[in-house]
């Protein structure tokens, strides 16, 4: 035993302070890049690494419960609905109040040098054109020929040199609408390109409209004809909306619903709700929500928020904060409450871009129900008519952030909707242009314990090197303390071990 301090002590006593200064420099360092390295991936995908590793690989290397593998064959029914309802919301939708490529959003990139879309934005949009304005029959009309393959070329240039080739054979309405939304540089030029596809778009339509009924190729072809006829005339009545023809827009508007009522994939019906918002006419607001806001009909930041600003616009006017909390709320007040955590519950990002806590850019293309995105959509168009109502927004700030004590556990269990889709940030971080906009996540992510434990560890080790470096011999005789008292409980077991087996059986260990 005698041996074992005395080489103890010789081992100590022949560590230098230098060797004390590498030793917490090297640690220093280590942890300095393991924390750089868990910052930088938590900032890009939102997770720690090292949890993410330990979680898919030494979780069920220690025995832990492998989640691919089925633990239960009977899954509750409300589950597997629960698990439906989270895929729906995670879809992409496409934008109603999208921008004008030329006049808009082109633009904005002349002006300022920076991409509002990215590039799986306009991939998405690319899709949605070959799908909508392409049929198998194309190969049967040259001008529609050209223009299938226009529609899957990535070079806008190209693009717009196929519109103009196809236009050349005969008057087409899918070449105008190219035309219209990407080589027009204001709104005006817009309008002039979608009413001479209005004429195109009608003829096409009449003629497939008397033959659809002759076959599936017809019937593909009319189907096409119609998705042409009725986007055309829905960019129409939002380039009267931009040139303030308000009123026209609104009818325009109406009667593409009537004459078109099962074509709810366009969502007509918001863009609809926006124009009569400008026009204050908020007694056809209620009459378009009482049919859209509707238990069996899928929802949006729009419907849920435009439901909360009129019953808001009833009491926001005389609404104290501080009447309230002496008085109560009353059954007026309570209502617009309860809209606006319903509404915040759909869309917990969509205040901070009202109350202008956050800033706004170009909406994208498309949009996630419930994401970042389609909170920058509404708001984008929508705070004006937030602005117009008096003390709107002031009930928005005072109640919206009540709406996260109903919820705890937002991605668990919601209260009037289904949990809030984990995908969002994922799908968000695709569509926003992450370069000038930081992406909104809910529930907000606390940082990982390795990061906070990593950036302690590499302050704690930093200081230990500076202050090794300048106290040399006073930091040797606390180092030597410190791994003496490290030690003591081992020599205090190792004297207790020797005390009790016979020293012949100790020598013989103490040699092996």
């Amino acid at each position: 035993m005698f041996g074992t301090e005395s080489s103890l002590s010789m081992f100590l006593n022949t560590l230098t302070p230098k060797f004390y200064v590498a030793l917490t420099g090297t640690s220093s360092l280590i942890s300095g890049l393991i924390l750089i390295f868990e910052w930088w991936y938590f900032r890009k995908y939102g997770t720690s690494f090292i949890e993410q590793v330990s979680v898919s690989h030494l979780r069920p290397l220690l025995g832990g419960v492998d989640n691919s593998s089925p633990t239960n064959s009977s899954t509750s029914n409300g589950d597997a609905d629960s698990n439906r309802q989270s895929v729906s919301e995670c879809k992409v939708w496409r934008n109603p109040l999208n921008l004008f490529r030329g006049a808009e959003y082109n633009r904005y990139t002349w002006v300022t040098g920076r991409e509002p879309l990215t590039y799986y934005d306009m991939n998405l949009s690319a899709q949605d054109h070959q799908t909508f304005f392409t049929c198998d029959s194309d190969h049967l009309r040259p001008a529609d020929a050209i223009m299938q393959k226009a529609w899957r070329e990535r070079n806008p240039q190209a693009r717009i040199s196929a519109a103009h080739e196809a236009l050349e054979l005969e008057d087409c309405a899918t070449a105008y609408i190219l035309l219209a939304e990407e080589e027009a540089t204001t709104i005006v030029e817009a309008e002039k390109l979608f009413k001479q596809a209005v004429k195109a778009g009608e003829g096409c339509y009449r003629r497939s409209q008397q033959l659809q009924h002759h076959g599936a190729q017809y019937e593909a072809q009319h189907r096409r004809d119609t998705n042409v006829l009725v986007y055309i005339k829905r960019r129409l009545a939002m380039c009267s909306r931009k040139l303030g023809r308000t009123r026209e827009a609104v009818k325009m508007m109406r009667d593409l619903m009537k004459e078109f009522p099962l074509l709810s994939m366009f969502n007509i019906h918001e863009n609809l709700l926006e124009s009569l918002l400008e026009l204050q006419n908020y007694a056809d607001v209620q009459a378009v929500l009482a049919k859209y806001d509707d238990i069996s009909l899928p929802k949006s930041a729009t419907i849920c928020y435009t439901a909360a600003l009129l019953k808001a616009r009833a009491v926001s006017d005389k609404f104290s904060p501080e009447a309230a909390s002496r008085r109560g709320l009353s059954t007026a007040e309570m209502n617009a409450v309860e809209a606006i955590h319903r509404a915040v519950e759909f869309n917990p990002h969509v205040p901070k871009y009202l109350l202008e806590m956050k800033s706004l850019i170009l909406p994208p293309e498309h949009i996630l129900k419930r994401g970042d995105s389609e909170a920058i959509a509404y708001a984008f168009f929508h705070l004006q008519h937030w602005k117009r109502v008096e003390g709107a927004l002031n009930l928005l700030h005072c109640t919206w952030e009540g709406t996260f004590r109903m919820i705890p556990y937002p991605l668990e269990k919601g209260h009037l909707f289904y949990p809030y889709p984990i995908c969002t940030e994922t799908a968000d971080r695709e569509l926003l242009p992450t370069v000038f906009h930081e992406v909104s996540v809910y529930p907000k992510k606390e940082l990982p314990f390795f990061i906070l434990f990593t950036a302690g560890l590499c302050s704690f080790t930093a200081m230990l090197a500076l202050l090794t470096h300048q106290f040399p011999e006073l930091m040797g005789v606390f180092a030597k303390a410190f791994l003496s008292t490290l030690f003591a409980p081992l020599n205090f077991i190792m004297e207790k071990v020797e005390s009790i087996l016979p020293s012949s059986l100790w020598h013989q260990l103490t040699r092996i």
